[in-house]
């Protein structure tokens, strides 16, 4: 038992260190960012459009040839330049459709001329032959390592093929050594040297030789190879990279899904060729439905004869230029290989496709290939919607909160409260820090959604130290000493409190998932705090709770400690139905009593048993002791099992000595009776003896 604690008290001491380090970390990271960071306070995040306002711009989509814009067209454009606000790094912005025709964008804070560009320009549709393919991946100081390894040993080609086994080991210990050292430049120079063919230390961005034709690979120049080595699919440069679509020159471009990368020949057919996209069961020659899902394209007449020429020309080549890509707003929706020329203006596009995969790439076909512009009708600047008034009462409401959590933690628990307003301030200060961090590294921006998601982080901690100290109690209530009720309310009651943060956690990330805009922001701060409050139970309150048990204030449960046991164990007037006012309150015991009571029977057992036995006094002392701190140890359950046998126990006693009871009492009446019959005898007797002899 003495093992037990102190290997419980050591994990305390442990986790406050293990959670002061990681504060001084976290404040440490904050310190140097604002200190590297020019001049910017990176201890205050970044507010959103509701709190600080920002640029606002209503762009009205128009097609040139005056054709109909429809609701799905508006909605694919919103997501699109959803796609572009979120590459740039601008969180919080508000993108909506105004009237069914216009598109109001919102944009936090001071955006840049190139996110304003961005949201300006139109997106268009345009089929690209494929000159290359790669993996999706940037180059990394592995890859670099693993090359210039590769160099040096090819020049020694002299080795046997059982020194080369041996030395396989440490070659790839020393790549691994190589690659730790390299920098951020030292890629960038390796790619350098593998994309400058000329070696002439600069890179040129036009072809080598006149190209024949889109498909030909002399369209790819050094900076297409530089820009294709560095280029990670996925990234937030990726999408950037993805906005500078030339139609007449190469473009270094990757799938929807991030999954490969490509350096694309010049646009041969533009979107606006393209007059119908639909999706439908994919069939055969013979029009037999073969099970999947098909694209069908249909083109004006230039689209199909142009359609018909490329198709004819990339049919029969190396892979991957067989393939033509369809790219929409710089990114890859597919890249199909024709099984021969195509002509009639008609297209079919059959895959792996699902209904949902295959009617999203029709819509996206059908929305690139509208001749569309957005005309900007108005840019302004906007106020905050809610401005440092109404963050300043939101505050004050939570600060109002916050002490009347406080005050009744202090009535309700006594000194122990102040644990629980201490686990407050740390998860709250936390929380704050940690959206400060994420603000300064991914662009975060706290809205009056994410103030309320930290204003609800107090109930959320408030309630972990309130079923905490609860499970004290019960155990205390239930007879254990302090010390031993706190390590075994803790066990019952992480696992309520790790159940309920796992539910909440789970509602958040629903939320974000499923919602847009400010509720996103709710969502995304409800997530931390909740992490955080299992941070702060675990590391904080939990060992907190068992240092303090080492004083005596605490851990004999002095007056006004909240662990006194006068007041845990008085018994309350009311105690439900058919008990109230102090009914039936004669077979309450103190936590003390019913331990004594318990253990009684016990101990009356081993001294009976050593009496019977002849043991010395050594050994009956001995498994006293032995008696004593299994009851100490004894779970909840078994202390209950143990209760309810004794008391079964004593219940069959009870009959017996009942029974014996009644016996010596018949016993008794018994014998009464007999000496009354024979002294009614005697009596009769004498008379008539008297009788006789007179």
């Amino acid at each position: 038992m003495a093992t037990k604690r102190t290997t419980t008290r050591y994990k305390a001491g442990k986790r406050l260190v293990i959670l002061t380090i990681l504060v001084i970390a976290l404040l440490g990271t904050l310190g140097a960012g604002t200190v590297l960071g020019k001049g910017h306070n990176r201890y205050t995040p970044d507010l959103a459009l509701d709190l600080e306002g920002g640029t606002q711009l209503i762009l009205t989509p128009i097609t040139t040839d005056g054709s109909q814009i429809t609701d799905s067209d508006v909605r694919q454009a919103i997501e699109i330049i959803r796609q572009r606000v979120d590459a740039s790094g601008v969180a919080e912005a508000e993108i909506t459709s105004q009237g069914g025709s216009n598109i109001v964008v919102a944009l936090p804070g001071e955006p840049s001329k190139d996110t304003l560009d961005l949201v300006r320009t139109s997106a268009v549709l345009r089929l690209r032959p494929v000159l290359a393919s790669m993996s999706p991946n940037a180059l990394t100081a592995q890859d670099v390592a693993t090359a210039r390894a590769s160099s040096t040993q090819s020049t020694d080609t002299t080795q046997t093929g059982a020194t080369q086994e041996g030395q396989t080991t440490a070659d790839a210990q020393k790549i691994a050594e190589a690659a730790k050292k390299l920098t951020d430049k030292d890629i960038q120079a390796f790619a350098l040297e593998q994309a400058d063919v000329n070696k002439d230390g600069k890179l040129s961005d036009t072809p080598a030789t006149t190209p024949e034709n889109s498909s030909d690979p002399t369209w790819i120049s050094e900076q297409n190879t530089y820009d294709a080595l560095l280029l990670q699919c996925g990234s937030d440069a990726a999408r950037l990279e993805a906005t500078k679509d030339d139609s007449k020159k190469p473009l270094v471009a990757c799938d929807s899904s991030g999954t490969a990368k490509y350096i694309l020949g010049p646009a041969d057919i533009e979107g606006t060729d393209l007059t119908k996209a639909t999706s439908s069961l994919a069939v055969n020659d013979q029009g037999t439905p073969t099970g999947g899902w098909a694209v069908n394209m249909e083109f004006n007449k230039a689209g199909g004869d142009k359609f018909a020429e490329v198709t004819g020309r990339i049919y029969n080549l190396e892979s991957p230029r067989n393939q033509f890509a369809i790219v929409l707003d710089g990114q890859v929706l597919s890249a199909p290989v024709p099984s021969g020329p195509i002509s009639g203006g008609r297209a079919e596009i059959t895959g792996h496709f699902t209904s949902e995969a295959a009617a999203s790439l029709a819509n996206q076909l059908s929305f690139g290939s509208l001749p569309l512009n957005f005309t900007v009708q108005s840019e302004e600047q906007i106020s905050a919607t809610l401005g440092t008034e109404q963050l300043a009462a939101g505050l004050i409401a939570g600060l109002i909160g916050l002490a009347l959590i406080v005050v009744y933690m202090v009535w309700q628990y006594h000194s122990l409260g102040l644990i629980s307003v201490a686990s407050i301030v740390l998860s709250t200060g936390l929380s704050y820090f940690v959206i400060c961090l994420l603000s300064w590294l991914m662009g975060y921006r706290l809205s009056m959604a994410g103030v309320l998601g930290m204003i609800i982080s107090v109930g959320v901690t408030a309630d972990s130290f309130i079923v905490y100290f609860e499970r004290i109690r019960d155990e205390i209530r239930d007879g254990r000493t302090i010390p031993a009720a706190v390590d075994h309310g803790w066990d019952r009651a992480k696992r309520t409190i790790i159940i309920s943060d796992c539910v909440n956690l789970i509602a958040s990330v629903v939320l974000y998932v499923l919602t847009v805009g400010s509720v996103r922001g709710f969502a995304f701060t409800l997530g931390i705090t909740t992490v955080l409050d299992l941070v702060v139970v675990m590391l904080f309150t939990h060992p907190l709770m068992v240092e303090l048990m080492k004083t005596r204030y605490f851990g004999h449960g002095r007056k006004f400690s909240g662990l006194e046991e006068s007041q845990l164990q008085r018994t309350p007037l009311y105690r439900g139905r058919g008990n109230a006012f102090g009914a039936a309150a004669h077979t309450d015991m103190h936590g003390s009593e019913r331990k004594a009571a318990a253990g009684t029977a016990e101990l009356s057992h081993v001294e009976a048993a050593a009496a019977d036995t002849g043991e010395n006094s050594a050994d009956s002392a001995a498994a006293q002791v032995a008696v004593l701190e299994r009851l100490e140890n004894e779970t909840l359950a078994q202390r209950k099992a143990r209760l309810r046998r004794e008391a079964k126990e004593a219940a069959a006693g009870g009959v017996s000595d009942a029974q014996n009871t009644a016996a010596e009492t018949d016993a008794d009446a018994s014998a009464q009776t007999h000496d009354t019959a024979s002294a009614g005898d005697t009596p009769t007797d004498g008379d008539a003896t008297s009788e006789g002899r007179a």
